[in-house]
């Protein structure tokens, strides 16, 4: 996952390529470039980091890590699911607990968030992440955000190129803009964001934007695994 990415070169009685091929090329070189930036920024930083150009190669490096036949707990993260860790974490024997339930009633589903936190690994994304390495999230019911912030076991981070910012201020307009919308449509709750499709900074009693979790460091004794992908995952 470390090589360098190298554009095509063209010598002279060469046949031009594509030019959309040419692009997609740059486009990939580029996200790579940017990935690796963040890497080495999250190192610096004491976060465990690597770079994954592909999500079938951010699956391989979720499944190095997690060993076969733990408990895994799984938060309402689309990016996980489109990875497809999911499905073969349970080939693996993982027992896997998650919120995502239609059926389950509200005690079932608080039970399950603290099922998730007390799992020996908690796999989840991160709404943003910043281009000198931290990570900003914002929860609703905080059930997420409490367990990034602090539990006993390992953390998994998988996080989409898509979601690198410049800065926290920038992270944290991207999520209530890009992430919030999204996710409130999903989850059919009617916010006013869900309406106009955008962050409206609203007083709604059916508000999901209430916790704001910056990580700057792994917390105190927590390993921190992070997983840039070089493809769109998630909102």
């Amino acid at each position: 996952m470390g090589n360098e990415f190298s554009l095509t070169k063209i010598r002279e009685g060469d046949t031009m390529p594509d030019p959309v091929s040419v692009f997609e090329e740059s486009k990939r070189a580029s996200r790579r470039i940017l990935g690796q930036t963040i890497v080495r920024a999250l190192s610096a930083k004491g976060f465990v980091a690597e770079y994954a150009d592909t999500k079938e190669q951010a699956l391989e490096a979720v499944l190095r890590i997690i060993p076969e036949g733990t408990s895994v707990g799984i938060p309402g993260s689309v990016t996980i699911r489109e990875i497809g860790a999911f499905e073969k974490l349970g080939e693996h024997g993982c027992r896997i607990s998650h919120h995502w339930e239609p059926s389950m009633n509200p005690e079932q589903r608080i039970q399950a968030w603290k099922d998730e936190a007390a799992s020996d690994y908690y796999l989840t994304s991160s709404n943003a992440i910043t281009y000198d390495g931290m990570l900003v999230n914002i929860d609703g019911n905080g059930n997420r955000v409490s367990a990034m912030a602090w539990a006993d076991n390992p953390i998994v981070y998988v996080i989409g190129i898509n979601k690198a910012s410049p800065d926290i201020q920038t992270a944290l307009k991207r999520i209530r803009d890009h992430a919030t919308p999204p996710n409130a449509l999903r989850l059919h709750i009617d916010t006013p964001c869900s309406k106009v499709g955008h962050c409206v900074d609203c007083d709604a009693s059916t508000r999901v934007c209430r916790a704001v979790l910056i990580l700057e460091r792994p917390t105190s004794g927590r390993r921190t695994h992070v997983i840039i992908v070089g493809e769109e995952l998630g909102y």
